[in-house]
């Protein structure tokens, strides 16, 4: 199958022929549609992290539909439609897996990071972390939302249900998240990288009641806008 392959930490992803993957147990074989880049792809390719798999197929917000399932899977079925995030293996045991916080597994491990991800024809992925995904999206609209949709709902829903909420840097999370938090009716208030006034101007033009540097404080009086 056609890859894209990172074969040395900082060096360059090369296009070459490599072997389709089998699904082992409790996997799927997912055939890609679609795998949007992140800054965190950007930073695996530049040998910005430690512990890195070599080689390694890149790309971790994956769009596709399952192509066969491995022994023990039986909801995924071959032409599911699903998608892939960065967080692609857990223990499933410790005291973070128990709790919902299987981000901070010891034992994690991330797609096109410790393990092959989208860059290529097909990726075999974990099926726990294999999402069915809605048909309203294309697959280009849907592939950001399996990193920055997740993390950026994961502190959305930690900021609980105040009515005006604040956005610390204005980047790919926040901007799905403002949409999302102005279509529940709440106040959003951004905060983008001093000097940053393209940032500004992007958060205001979807909705932001107030959109400055983030060592600035907002107006004295938030309930008017400026």
């Amino acid at each position: 199958m056609r890859a894209m392959v990172l074969r040395t930490a900082a060096g360059r992803v090369e296009a070459v022929e490599i072997d389709r993957p089998a699904p082992g147990p409790g996997q799927v074989l997912v055939k890609v549609r679609a795998c949007g880049v992140c800054r965190t792809d950007l930073h695996v390719v530049d040998g910005d992290l430690p512990d890195l798999k070599l080689p390694v197929v890149p790309g971790h917000e994956i769009v596709g539909t399952v192509e066969e399932a491995g022994e023990g899977v039986a909801d995924l079925v071959p032409g599911t439609r699903v998608g892939i995030p960065w967080l692609g293996f857990s223990c499933g045991t410790c005291r973070y897996c128990r709790r919902g916080q299987e981000n901070l597994c010891p034992d994690a491990r991330y797609t096109g990071y410790q393990i092959d991800g989208g860059y290529a024809d097909y990726v075999a992925a974990d099926a726990r972390y294999t999402f069915r995904l809605p048909e309203g999206y294309s697959d280009a609209e849907a592939a950001p939302l399996l990193c920055a949709g997740l993390i950026g709902h994961r502190a959305y829903r930690m900021a609980g249900d105040g009515r005006r909420i604040g956005i610390y840097g204005f980047g790919a999370a926040a901007h799905i998240m403002i949409q999302v938090a102005l279509w529940e009716g709440r106040e959003v208030f951004a905060f983008a990288r001093p000097g940053d006034t393209a940032a500004e101007d992007f958060a205001r033009s979807l909705g932001a009641a107030w959109a400055g540097p983030s060592d600035t404080a907002p107006p004295p009086n938030p309930w008017t806008r400026p």
